[in-house]
């Protein structure tokens, strides 16, 4: 008889899990691979929403919690965090003993696993790598994470060609498209009515969706951006306004608050969620008239919804972006602009280069079965 392997699955915020819930879907129903869950970060904070109840509620056993998150969002305190999670990390691996872990991304928590992934020779599948971030640190984490994976997704053709320009062998390369784009089209979005009654909120004739994250290369310059968003919001006129919380980067209590006092000074127009969720942020999608901030999830899904992103700053500066993302300075006038412009614009029909128009889970699945963990330990460095 032969046994199944072991696909880990690691998560530490919300929206990474919204990234991977088909990929978890599809490996829990396999007749040849066996899920292990591990959550962190984020998902196991009370002030982040405990969002891994989230993660039960739709079906998953977590088989590990790995509590690592401080209370700090300084940068010494994301440091140590780091240090806390590399630890319990370790001990996390050698108790479920994974044949291989999957990542998304490029946030800290998830390097701390790939570092201890790769001294405990557990084979790294890396998704989301080969992508250009240039306003976070971010961007040298996820090539780091690159370097330590074995198997690697990535979302369009030019992301794969970069990861084979860091020197990974082409034959362990795949584009699947972005991951959200799975979730999009097989969910069974909210009607308007629904979605008003899930967040206990009425919206308007105009809608925007508006999440904003530290710019994590800069000190204090994302505070005073958010307050030239918060001005330039005030200056639309007849527009309802949903925030979603930041993650927790370096000064993202300070955005946290402000968004809270913004929210309580502005009941009428205006709510706040610490999470939405995948269902109900999806569903906000359907029915915003546009989306703001300097998430990735506004450059890589949003496209799909046929409305426009306003793109603030440099946090997403070297991502490829489609027809419908409009980019702007962290100014007041130019985020004010570029409110109006995606306010009035027609985005209907343009094209999401995220959208490979394959089912991304099924291929890595059938990658997953395929892959011999033993062989993929040793990664000869491939010279263009």
């Amino acid at each position: 008889m032969i046994n199944n392997k072991k696909i880990a699955v690691f998560s530490g915020t919300r929206a990474e899990y919204g990234l991977l819930f088909q990929l978890m879907k599809r490996i829990q129903s396999s007749q040849s691979l066996d899920l292990q869950i591990i959550a962190s970060g984020m998902h196991l904070s009370p002030e982040f929403g405990l969002t891994f109840e989230q993660i039960e509620k739709d079906g998953f056993s977590i088989d590990k919690k790995v509590e690592m998150l401080l209370s700090s969002d300084t940068s010494l305190g994301v440091v140590k965090s780091m240090g806390l999670g590399l630890i319990s990390y370790g001990e996390a691996l050698e108790e479920l003993k994974p044949d291989m872990l999957v990542i998304l991304g490029d946030r800290y928590e998830a390097f701390a696993m790939a570092s201890a992934c790769l001294i405990l020779k557990v084979p790294v599948v890396h998704l989301h790598g080969g992508e250009i971030t240039q306003g976070a640190f971010d961007e040298s984490i996820r090539h780091a994470i690159t370097k330590m994976s074995s198997l690697h997704f990535t979302s369009t053709e030019q992301y794969k060609n970069r990861v084979i320009q860091l020197g990974e062998r082409p034959e362990r390369v795949f584009n699947v498209g972005g991951l959200g784009i799975e979730n999009i089209k097989q969910l069974d979005l909210l009607d308007r009515k629904d979605f008003e009654k899930s967040i206990d909120f009425e919206l308007g004739q105009r809608n925007l969706l508006v999440t904003y994250h530290p710019v994590t290369l800069e000190e204090n310059g994302a505070l005073q951006e958010f307050d030239y968003l918060l001005q330039a919001l005030n200056q639309i006129e007849d527009t309802k306004i949903i925030f979603t919380m930041p993650n927790s980067d370096n000064n993202s209590r300070a955005i946290i608050q402000k968004i809270e006092n913004y929210v309580n000074s502005n009941k009428y127009k205006a709510c706040c969620f610490t999470s939405l969720g995948q269902l109900r942020y999806l569903s906000a999608l359907k029915h915003v008239t546009a989306v703001v901030g300097n998430s990735s999830s506004g450059v890589i899904e949003v496209p799909s919804f046929e409305i426009g992103t306003l793109d603030i700053g440099d946090r997403q500066k070297g991502r490829i972006k489609g027809k419908s993302v409009v980019e702007c300075l962290p100014t007041l006038d130019s985020i004010i602009e570029g409110l109006r412009k995606v306010l009035s614009s027609n985005y209907k029909g343009v094209a999401n280069p995220y959208d490979a128009g394959i089912e991304a889970s099924k291929v890595i699945v059938d990658e997953l079965i395929k892959a011999e963990p033993a062989s993929l330990i040793r990664k000869p460095f491939y010279d263009l």
